[in-house]
């Protein structure tokens, strides 16, 4: 019973860890499909195109900061 204690603190930094992960993917997918319809079907190819390259740049940085 002594060893679960112990391997609490690793399991619930594991745990944040992949919720950031997750976090990170589902909102990338997000910011991906988004700009693919802006270029495909809204004909906005340019303003697509930033808002892919910010978008990304953005949510590295947010990731990186809160890591």
């Amino acid at each position: 019973m002594a060893d679960q204690q112990d391997n609490y603190p690793a399991h619930l930094s594991t745990y944040t860890s992949f919720n950031k992960l997750v976090l990170f993917t589902i909102l990338f997918v997000v910011l991906l499909l988004s700009c693919m319809a802006l270029g495909l079907v809204g004909n906005a190819h340019i303003f697509a195109l930033l808002l892919g390259i910010g978008g990304t740049l953005a949510l590295l940085v947010a990731f990186a900061v809160m890591s």
